[in-house]
């Protein structure tokens, strides 16, 4: 976002003023893909054997859905949440700094995250959903009994 974009943005009240020039670099710098967890993920069930297509986006019936990690032929849509921004039911927590910015943006989160999993389901597609906190080999464990399970129902 540019800085005038971000400017008018703040004019209009939709994103409040960093604290500070650290806390706006902090935020920056998330990244949408290729996260610490995502990486592990990848890298662990890569070691399994398994490939898949990362970041890929699924466009149908007016719905984008951009799964972090997807099994094309299994129509296995693998995402990996964040325990801030996907408000985990254990390490989630509502921020007191600009609540008013905040609760309605990880509502909408959380939302989006309902409807894309309704989506994905809605056309034959199963989600798996691992937080962050997940220990890498568990969520791999789960993802490949997904797999295993998806090919057993295919036979």
């Amino acid at each position: 976002m540019s800085e005038e974009a971000r400017e008018k943005a703040r004019a209009a009240g939709l994103h409040p003023r960093p604290i500070n020039e650290g806390r706006s670099r902090n935020m920056q710098a998330i990244r949408r893909t290729d996260t610490k967890p995502e990486i592990q993920l990848r890298a662990a069930l890569h070691r399994r054997g398994y490939r898949f297509r990362k970041d890929l986006r699924i466009d149908f019936e007016g719905v984008r859905v951009r799964p972090d990690i997807v099994f094309t032929r299994r129509r296995l849509a693998v995402f990996v949440d964040g325990c801030f921004w996907h408000v985990c039911p254990i390490h989630g927590r509502q921020p007191t700094v600009n609540d008013w910015y905040w609760a309605p943006k990880l509502r909408r989160t959380m939302e989006r995250d309902r409807a894309a999993n309704t989506a994905l389901e809605a056309v034959g597609w199963s989600v798996v959903r691992v937080w962050e906190h997940e220990a890498v080999n568990e969520a791999a464990d789960r993802i490949a009994a997904m797999l295993a399970t998806e090919r057993s129902d295919a036979t």
